[in-house]
């Protein structure tokens, strides 16, 4: 027993050392690697099943088409208020609003990471769009019109991007567990719903959504673990 341990025991240092919460290569950067992965993987198995004839593809236009179907004018209204909380408009003046605070703070970490998630996001969602040129729902009477390509949907980015940042941000400074599950919860119903709006509103299709959602999470975890592994690096660093 002595001897394996011996012979393993660089192989089992590293493997203590990347699920160790303490270190600035540690535990979030294990879980930050693997959700980076797994939302890459989610994202690319979404994209290559948008040929016409895939069965994705055909239920994309049936609950599409059963969403139309059923849409009323008091559950549009609905639809829209909440749609504009993942708007380009709403995201950008939040982002704007969260760079002066942190500027003003000198929380230049968060300032960073905000610029690089916030910006990065949209410039990966606009190639993303023109790498894929897939239209958007058609109807006869149209709920709202759009001229852009619809994978992956901008609105639900944009809101993976944003609220995701900020649940993570709460959850780092929240002193209970409770609380930064709610916080965590919180943001996951808010970009679930805003998706679902964009799919009631035909503006995009679920695969659209999921696709976004997918994005998002990858283009958020990147950011973060990178700029997190910095900050740990650097409070290392002057330990």
């Amino acid at each position: 027993m002595t001897a394996w341990q011996k012979r393993f025991e660089s192989s089992i240092r590293f493997l203590q050392n990347r699920f160790s919460p303490e270190g600035y290569a540690g535990l979030h950067l294990t879980v930050g690697v693997l959700i980076i992965l797994l939302a890459g993987w989610w994202f690319g198995a979404i994209a290559e099943d948008l040929s016409p004839s895939d069965p994705l593809v055909l239920m994309d236009q049936r609950v599409a088409d059963w969403f139309h179907e059923h849409a009323t004018p008091a559950i549009t209204g609905v639809a829209k208020a909440i749609s504009f909380f993942g708007s380009v408009a709403w995201v950008t003046v939040i982002t704007a609003c969260l760079a002066v605070i942190f500027a003003w703070r000198r929380a230049w970490l968060n300032f960073l990471l905000l610029a690089v998630t916030m910006a990065g996001g949209g410039i990966l969602n606009v190639f993303l769009k023109h790498l894929f040129h897939r239209q958007r729902p058609v109807f006869e009477n149209p709920l709202v019109t759009l001229s852009s390509y619809g994978f992956p949907s901008g609105h639900t980015m944009g809101a993976t991007l944003l609220y995701g940042l900020l649940a993570l941000l709460a959850a780092r400074n929240l002193k209970t567990s409770n609380q930064r599950v709610a916080s965590l919860v919180a943001a996951c119903l808010i970009i679930l719903l805003i998706g679902l709006t964009r799919i009631y509103l035909g503006a995009h299709f679920p695969s659209d959504v999921l696709g976004a959602i997918a994005a998002g999470s990858f283009w958020l975890a990147f950011c973060w673990t990178a700029v997190e592994t910095l900050r740990r690096r650097r409070a290392h660093g002057r330990e």
